[in-house]
């Protein structure tokens, strides 16, 4: 079977595939479709209000991401989310937008604690000179922002300012996460599920990671890193655990 999602449609055919394709993916994503459920094309047209076309050029590419697989004779089946490209962009959003969307953020959260923090040690050693002072000016315009109340420009000088560490970090699987922690910081905005006003020791921390990089200490970067990482799982974990646990 081909996984390749196919070409995008353009106009207005692009648009009404993108409608479809995020109502069945947030409804996959979501748990609507319980697992080894068999999906119908015409009750898929029926519900979605669209032709067959748009309907199997959809479920081509929620096969691409692992979330369907296609079945003969019997129909297209929704896989177990342990198949699903769970580091596919698309989905991180999706599963977001539905009621999974603190478990999904404590796996973004688990994940970015695990990584960050030897990223920031590599990009310590192996970043230049002007990759590092992007990085404290990064982390400066973090706290402009933070003081004039600006929230999206914090939020997009702290997505850049994450983004870069792993990149800086010359490790191409590291680089390759960017994108998934850039997911993870929108969705707690999106979802209010940040700190109203930003916290002075997680802009100091954010300050600590970037100095430590430029004079190439990447134990004291690593360190500052698994700080913020961990005050970032203190903020969030009050949503996703039970009350006493």
């Amino acid at each position: 079977m081909d996984t390749h999602p196919p070409a995008p449609p353009t106009g207005a055919a692009s648009r009404l595939h993108a409608r479809v394709l995020d109502e069945l993916g947030v409804a996959i994503c979501g748990g609507g479709f319980a697992p080894g459920t068999v999906l119908y094309v015409d009750e898929l047209v029926e519900r979605c209000a669209v032709s067959r076309s748009v309907v199997r050029e959809v479920l081509r590419v929620l096969a691409s991401m692992g979330l369907v697989e296609a079945r003969r004779r019997v129909g297209t089946r929704i896989r177990p989310p342990a198949d699903w490209n769970v580091f596919d962009p698309q989905v991180i959003r999706w599963r977001l937008a539905s009621d999974e969307r603190l478990v999904q953020l404590r796996s973004l959260t688990e994940l970015r604690a695990a990584v960050e923090p030897q990223a920031a040690l590599l990009a310590a050693r192996r970043a230049s000179a002007a990759d590092a002072a992007e990085l404290v000016a990064l982390a400066a315009k973090l706290w402009a922002a933070a003081e004039s109340g600006d929230e999206p420009g914090f939020l997009s000088a702290d997505i850049e300012f994450h983004r870069r560490v792993l990149l800086h970090s010359g490790n191409e699987m590291f680089a390759g996460l960017r994108e998934l922690v850039a997911e993870s910081l929108t969705g707690r905005h999106h979802y209010h599920l940040m700190p109203h006003h930003p916290d002075q020791r997680a802009l100091t921390l954010h300050a600590d990671v970037a100095q430590a990089i430029q004079r190439r200490d990447g134990e004291r970067a690593r360190t500052a890193m698994t700080a913020l990482t961990q005050q970032i799982h203190d903020e969030m974990k009050d949503g996703w655990e039970p009350s006493g646990g």
